[in-house]
């Protein structure tokens, strides 16, 4: 209750009596007493309306399962990596018409000419780097 042990609720009450005084002391717990009574009453109602304008779907719902706290960010997103769907293609900008320099070393097989006739390879993924 309030991060209150049993001692320090002890201490408290103690403290109480002597500052309230034993004559109104009991008026102030008959107080206290009604006003926890109609906290109760007042969360009961509520929980009874929530439950009546939510209807029987509520009751249905595996709360444990959308529990935040078993979600693992990097299984989420080795999952989702993982998926079996089919991989679809990256989009490739516009190719300009090839020219000059470029042209010539495109026609004697230079580096521009096999990286752009090899496939493009996916990234490597480390499962370990979230």
């Amino acid at each position: 209750m309030f991060g209150i042990n049993g001692g320090e609720l002890l201490v408290l009450l103690v403290v109480a009596a002597l500052v309230i005084g034993p004559e109104r002391l009991p008026g102030y717990a008959e107080q206290l007493g009604q006003w926890v009574r109609k906290g109760r009453a007042f969360l009961r109602e509520a929980k009874a309306r929530v439950d009546e304008e939510l209807g029987d779907e509520v009751g249905d719902v595996d709360w444990s399962a959308l529990d935040p706290r078993k979600y693992d960010p990097r299984r989420i997103v080795r999952d989702a990596l993982l998926e079996d769907d089919p991989v679809r293609p990256v989009s490739t900008p516009a190719t300009r018409p090839v020219t000059g320099a470029a042209a010539a070393r495109a026609a004697t097989g230079g580096v521009a000419a096999a990286a752009a006739a090899s496939p493009p390879t996916p990234s490597p993924y480390d499962d370990e780097a979230t």
